[in-house]
């Protein structure tokens, strides 16, 4: 019988796979902090009608998977996390003060078509400022997510964060006569402008119902690199981003709209520079979206960015981390069987001292046992035979050099401890 497949567009996480998802959650958790935001999180299951509230029909109709309960009530499997964050904040909003800095990591789900950079199942980190309605708010969480890039080696040369502001669109759609066109309609093709060719572009233009004089006007607009020159929004963004020291990754770009519809002022997208792949985080300013959901209203900005497009552009920078999926500091050799019990204590004696320490689960040649740590990344192997014993002492190899030296067993923690931090690897 062949093994049993798993669900498509999800992905099994083997120890190598999570010890990246590890390292990107603890850089999220140490920027996010840095800037004084609380680690928070939310069911994985919502009523459907969360999300009708204000995500949008795409979302709703196409990307969630739904599915009655017993009650009869619709279910959603989250497929994102600004919803719920409305919520939890309406229910208490009075008894928290201004402002909420929160942030999250954990998994979503929405029901798309396995490509590159896309799958059915991710893990997405969430970061959100609530209760300040200033420009300078847009500018931390475009701050924040620049200080990630920069702290995981990625530099503005190979990302770029795309910045636009919807109440500058609108005002825009309107000099250009377009007052009585659905805002939504518009805001839904120049979403996809960077995703399709100019004719596949003025053809889906045309099946939402707009003339070519319409999407003249629209392109006009799209080409217009100095239009936020003339947003009192943007411009008090771009000043409080030179402050922040990460101007180098921000630039205006009038064709960033976003595709949720809940944004209402300042929106922004990360891209790769050369625009290989798809948007590697995205957010933006939603003022309406805590009302919309019951509570009283309460200003807010946020992005999300997902695990999956992060790892292909740090793969295709070369940027990837080097990292190994043992947690093990140090190998406790199986010297013989004679011995096994003495390994065993010893063992339990270093993780006493508070070191991680892998016990070897059988006697075999000592070689076998270096290529197993090896091939797990485990820094330092201890070996304890009978002269060892009865000297009191152990043998400590350091498998990086290859250096091996005689510890008072007495001393072996501390001596273990020093090699590690001379490393860089305790």
């Amino acid at each position: 019988m062949p093994p049993i497949q798993s669900v498509k567009g999800t992905r099994d996480f083997f120890p190598e796979n999570l010890a990246f998802r590890r390292w990107l959650y603890e850089n999220i958790r140490r920027v996010s902090e840095a800037f004084g935001y609380q680690e928070y999180d939310g069911p994985f299951l919502e009523r459907l009608e969360l999300y009708a509230a204000k995500s949008g029909e795409e979302l709703v109709k196409e990307q969630a998977y739904v599915f009655p309960d017993r009650g009869g009530d619709l279910i959603a499997l989250r497929p994102e996390l600004t919803p719920s964050l409305a919520r939890m904040v309406a229910q208490r909003a009075r008894a928290m003060p201004a402002p909420i800095r929160w942030w999250s990591f954990g998994p979503f789900w929405r029901y798309e078509q396995p490509q590159k950079g896309r799958t059915r199942e991710f893990f997405q980190w969430n970061i959100d400022l609530l209760g300040l309605d200033r420009p300078q708010a847009d500018a931390e969480l475009a701050a924040i997510a620049a200080t990630f890039f920069r702290r995981i080696g990625l530099g503005p040369d190979q990302i770029v964060i795309r910045v636009n502001n919807r109440r500058l669109v609108d005002q825009q759609l309107s000099e250009l006569g377009l007052v009585s066109t659905d805002r939504s309609v518009i805001f839904k093709l120049i979403d996809r402008r960077g995703r399709l060719g100019q004719s596949d572009w003025l053809a889906y233009g045309r099946e939402l119902g707009l003339s070519d004089e319409n999407l003249e006007a629209i392109l006009q607009l799209l080409g217009d690199t100095d239009g936020w020159q003339r947003s009192d929004e943007l411009v008090q963004f771009f000043e409080a981003v030179n402050a922040l020291g990460v101007e180098d990754y921000l630039r205006y770009d009038p064709a960033i709209i976003r595709g949720l519809d809940y944004y209402t002022g300042t929106v922004f997208e990360a891209t790769d520079a050369v625009g290989e792949l798809r948007a590697i985080l995205g957010g933006g300013r939603y003022d309406d979206l805590v009302a919309d959901v019951g509570g009283d209203p309460v200003p807010g900005v946020g992005f999300a960015m997902g695990d999956v497009v992060i790892e292909l552009v740090l793969k295709a920078a070369g940027a990837l981390p080097e990292l190994r999926p043992s947690p093990a500091q140090v190998l406790v050799t199986n010297f013989e069987a004679a011995m096994e019990a003495a390994s065993l204590q010893l063992a339990g004696e270093l993780r006493e001292a508070g070191l991680l320490a892998e016990w070897y689960p059988q006697a075999s040649k000592l070689a076998k046992q270096f290529r197993y740590a090896d091939r797990y990344g485990i820094p330092l192997v201890t070996i304890l035979g009978p002269d060892e014993l009865a000297a009191n002492q152990v043998a400590l190899k350091d498998m990086v050099s290859g250096e091996q030296r005689s510890v008072a067993r007495t001393e072996l923690a501390d001596e273990i401890r020093r090699a590690l931090g001379a490393s860089g690897r305790l």
